[in-house]
């Protein structure tokens, strides 16, 4: 146990440790009244908040005192909302699974990439790798781009400037120009279709979850092998889809 401890980032624990001496019966603190709160020195302790102000997590006001910043209140109500979809969603997405028969995934957008939240399998559908909790990339996945078309202008002007399109099959797209016609495509039509674009042999269609405030946060998508998954069904496995997703919205 001791070995691990030492393999752990020192400056991440003691960052960790001024966080938590922020309290509801002491919500500022001064610089050195917190290193001495903690034992750390004053010059140690001014750089970590220093660097906690610069990431939003502390809050400088002007007299010199610091308190808990809105990139915590942020995280932690982003937290509380991927716990709240992937547990209203259970039972919409494990239906579409059974009546679409193919797996389906429920994913959202972070730093730029796919985070899914949850995911139902079908008894006859092909058993897909994803898992809940991991990544995919934006560029190259139904839900991903679907994403990406319905963000901020700012967003994905920033999207397209800083991220590069790496190819996963012949058919990914992988240029800015393609990726923003395909983007706009798909914000009219209201569906996006990955055809062999991350994986050769699977196919994907997605359309949005909006909240009340008619914001996507969401995707819902069902994959399944490109010898099933015909493209004259679209319009069918939409409908599967949208009857799930009502249900995810109605609950928001």
């Amino acid at each position: 146990m001791e070995k691990d401890v030492k393999n752990l980032n020192q400056s991440i624990i003691k960052a960790f440790t001024l966080l938590d001496a922020f309290t509801p019966d002491k919500k500022e603190w001064g610089v050195r009244e917190l290193a001495n709160k903690t034992g750390y020195n004053k010059s140690t302790t001014y750089r970590l908040l220093s660097t906690l102000v610069s990431l939003h997590i502390v809050y400088q006001n002007k007299n010199d005192k610091y308190s808990l910043g809105s990139k915590l209140f942020e995280l932690g109500n982003r937290v509380s909302l991927y716990e709240s979809l992937a547990s209203i969603s259970n039972e919409p997405i494990k239906n579409i699974a059974l009546n679409i028969e193919e797996t389906v995934l429920l994913g959202v957008l972070k730093e730029s990439q796919v985070l899914y939240i949850n995911k139902a399998d079908s008894l006859n559908g092909l058993k897909i790798s994803t898992s809940i909790g991991s990544y995919q990339p934006t560029h190259a996945t139904a839900t991903g781009k679907l994403l990406m078309a319905h963000a901020s202008m700012s967003e994905l002007q920033s999207y397209l400037k800083n991220n590069r399109f790496q190819s996963f099959t012949k058919n990914t797209i992988t240029e800015s120009k393609a990726l923003l016609n395909e983007l706009q495509t798909i914000k009219k039509q209201g569906y996006s279709l990955d055809l062999e674009e991350f994986e050769l042999g699977l196919i994907c269609i997605a359309i949005p979850v909006f909240n009340k405030k008619g914001e996507v946060i969401a995707g819902v998508s069902a994959s399944g092998p490109s010898s099933r998954f015909k493209m004259e069904n679209v319009e069918k496995y939409i409908s599967i889809l949208q009857k799930g997703v009502s249900r995810i919205e109605q609950s928001l």
